[in-house]
C-alpha cells in the first residue's frame, strides 16, 4: 500500500471551499496551455531513447532500429520476453523427455488467435508459456469479473479486445528493438519511449510474458524490483480487482482504438551532494491551500506528486488501491515504469513526463469505482510529451509515530521531497508549482503538520510554489496556512525552521505529552526575534 493520507488524489470535486488560500493559484507557474520547447531530443550517456529522433520534430515516430535485439540478454537491461535466451523445455508426445524450445515461439502460438471463448480460456493461454505457475496461479478475479459482464461487453472483451491486445504484444520484436535499461539503485538515467511502444509492453505484462519477473522469493533475480506480470492482480478476489480492470480495459481500448502519437520520459534521479539544512537562507515560497479538488485535476500543469512506494506503483498490481494506485490507474503508462525502476533508495525518486490519462473515478480504496474513459487534453511539448509531470517519491512507513521526529527521519524526508521537487536527470526549462498533500500520511503514520511543513521547506529550497490539498480537512487548511503565514511574515528561513525541529526532535516526550508542533515553532521563533 502507497504512503496515503486521503490528500489529492481521490477528493470531492463539488464541495464549496472552505477557508481561503494564501495566494491565487493563478500566479503560480504551470506548463497547462504553455507547450514547453525542449533542446533538441537526443541520446547521451544518461538519456536512453528508444525511438528515432530525427522524425520527432516532425510529429513522426518511428521505432529505434536495433541489430539482433534477440540476442540481448544481460544483467543490465530488461529481458525481454522475445529473447532467444529465454527458453521452454515442451512435451514430445511418445517420449520420455521434453524439447526445449525458444519460448516466444510457444507465446505467439498461445496468444496468435482470433478470439478467447472464455477467461478460462485466457488463463489456459498464459499458462502455455508460464508452465511452472500452470498449478499456481488460479485467476479468481480475472473470471469472476468477465462472468459477471454483460453478454455484448464480454463478447467484445474476449472476441474483439484482447485479440487486439494480443497482437500488440507480438509486435515487441518490432516495436521494441533498442535494449531497456534497468534503471538501477544509484543510477541517474533517463529513458524515453514512444506511448505505442508502451502499450506493447503493457500488453506483454498483461500477458503476463516477461521471463523471470513471476518468482516472489527474496532472494529470486528481480526481487529488488516491482511486479509486471499481471498475474497477481487476475488472482486477487478482492471487490477491488474489477476496478482496476475496468480502467486497464479502458486504457487498451482507448489505444486499440487509436494509438497515440507521443512519447513519455522516465527519470531515476537522486540527490548527488549533501545539504546544509541548518544554514539554509532559503526562504518560504508561496502556497496555495485548498481542502477540495484532486492533484491530477486541479494541479494540471504543475509538478504533480506520487505518494509512492519504494517499489514504485505499490499495490496497483495488488490489493493496493489508495492514492499511488489510483494515479497508475488512470495513467497506466505509469506502471511499465515497474518493469525497469528498481527499489527507490532515499535519495532517489522517479519523475514521469507524459504520462496520458486515460479514466475518471469516484471514490477512494474501497469505495474506488471506475466511471468512464477520460479524453486528455493536455498540450504536447516540442519532444510530443504530454505537459504532465509526475514525480514518485516515497516516504517512510513508521511503526512508532514518534520516530518521526528523530533528527535521523526528518533529515531523510527533507532530503526525499527535495530529491523530487529539484533533481533532474534532463534540466526543468522554468520551475513549475507542486502539487501535492498530505506526503506520508495515513496508513504510514506521518503527522499532518510536520509532512506539511518537511514539503513546504523542500519547495522552499528547490525555489518552488507549492499547491496543497487537505482532502476536505479545514482544520488542517486553517493550521497550515496559519503556520505558512507565519514564516512568510517574518522571513523566517529553511535554516532557522530546521534548527528549531531539531530542538523539538530533542524532547523526551510521548504520544499524550508532545507539544503541538506549530505551536512550538510559533513560540520558538518569537523568542528568537525578541532577541534582537
Amino acid at each position: 500500500m502507497s504512503s496515503e493520507g486521503r490528500s489529492g488524489l481521490g477528493g470531492k470535486r463539488d464541495a464549496e471551499v472552505g477557508s481561503p488560500c494564501c495566494v491565487d493559484r493563478q500566479e503560480f507557474g504551470t506548463s497547462e496551455h504553455r507547450p514547453v520547447t525542449e533542446p533538441a531530443l537526443r541520446p547521451t550517456r544518461d538519456h536512453s531513447i528508444l525511438v528515432e529522433v530525427a522524425g520527432v520534430p516532425s510529429g513522426i515516430v518511428i521505432p529505434f532500429s536495433f541489430p539482433a535485439p534477440e540476442k540481448v540478454w544481460n544483467s543490465t537491461k530488461v529481458k525481454m520476453p522475445f529473447s532467444t535466451f529465454s527458453k521452454q523445455t515442451v512435451a514430445i508426445p511418445g517420449q520420455q523427455r521434453g524439447e526445449e524450445v525458444d519460448r516466444w515461439d510457444v507465446i505467439r502460438e498461445a496468444l496468435n488467435r482470433p478470439h478467447f471463448n472464455t477467461a478460462n480460456d485466457l488463463e489456459t493461454a498464459i499458462k502455455r508459456y508460464n508452465p511452472k505457475y500452470s498449478n499456481v496461479w488460479r485467476f479468481v478475479g480475472l473470471c469472476r469479473h468477465v462472468d459477471q459482464m454483460q453478454p455484448a461487453d464480454q463478447h467484445y472483451l474476449l472476441a474483439i479486445l484482447l485479440p487486439q491486445v494480443a497482437k500488440m504484444a507480438l509486435q515487441a520484436p518490432h516495436l521494441c528493438q533498442k535494449p531497456v535499461p534497468l534503471l538501477t539503485v544509484g543510477m541517474r538515467h533517463a529513458l524515453t519511449m514512444s506511448q505505442g511502444q508502451c502499450a506493447c509492453l503493457l500488453a506483454n505484462a498483461f500477458f503476463c510474458t516477461f521471463p523471470h519477473r513471476n518468482s516472489p522469493l527474496h532472494r529470486s533475480e528481480f526481487f529488488n524490483y516491482p511486479t509486471i506480470n499481471f498475474s497477481r492482480l487476475f488472482e486477487s478476489t478482492s471487490p477491488r480487482t474489477s476496478e482496476k480492470l475496468k480502467a486497464i480495459f479502458c486504457y487498451f481500448k482507448s489505444v486499440v482504438e487509436n494509438m497515440p502519437n507521443g512519447l513519455i520520459t522516465f527519470q531515476r534521479c537522486g540527490l548527488s551532494h549533501s545539504i546544509d539544512w541548518r544554514r539554509s537562507q532559503c526562504k518560504v515560497t508561496q502556497l496555495h491551500l485548498s481542502n477540495v479538488g484532486t492533484i491530477e485535476d486541479e494541479g494540471r500543469g504543475m509538478l504533480q506528486v506520487d505518494f509512492a512506494a519504494p517499489l514504485v506503483g505499490g499495490g496497483v498490481l495488488g490489493h493496493g488501491l489508495v492514492q499511488e494506485e489510483i494515479r497508475f490507474l488512470i495513467n497506466p503508462e505509469l506502471i511499465v515504469a515497474r518493469l525497469f525502476t528498481e527499489r527507490l533508495a532515499d535519495t532517489e525518486c522517479l519523475i514521469v513526463t507524459g504520462a496520458q490519462r486515460y479514466s475518471e473515478y469516484t471514490g477512494y480504496s474501497d469505495t474506488f469505482h471506475w466511471a468512464r474513459a477520460h479524453l486528455d487534453t493536455t498540450p504536447r511539448d516540442s519532444w510530443l510529451r504530454r505537459c504532465t509531470d509526475i514525480v514518485a517519491m516515497d516516504a517512510v512507513k513508521f511503526d512508532n509515530p514518534l520516530d518521526q521526529y528523530r533528527p535521523h527521519f526528518l533529515e531523510r524526508e527533507l532530503v526525499k521531497a527535495f530529491c523530487g521537487f529539484s533533481c533532474r536527470v534532463i534540466p526543468d526549462q522554468h520551475r513549475k508549482a507542486i502539487a501535492t498533500g498530505n506526503w506520508g500520511c495515513g496508513a504510514f503514520k506521518g503527522d499532518v503538520k510536520l509532512k506539511a511543513l518537511i514539503q513546504i521547506m523542500a519547495a522552499a529550497q528547490a525555489h518552488r510554489d507549492v499547491m496543497y490539498f487537505t482532502f476536505g480537512s479545514n482544520d488542517s487548511t486553517r493550521d497550515i496556512r496559519t503556520m505558512h503565514r507565519f514564516l512568510k511574515e517574518r522571513n523566517v528561513t529553511v535554516g532557522q525552521v530546521y534548527s528549531i525541529l531539531e530542538k523539538y526532535s530533542s524532547m523526551d516526550f510521548t504520544r499524550s505529552t508532545r507539544p503541538d508542533l506549530y505551536e512550538f515553532m510559533q513560540r520558538q521563533l518569537i523568542s528568537l526575534r525578541g532577541r534582537y
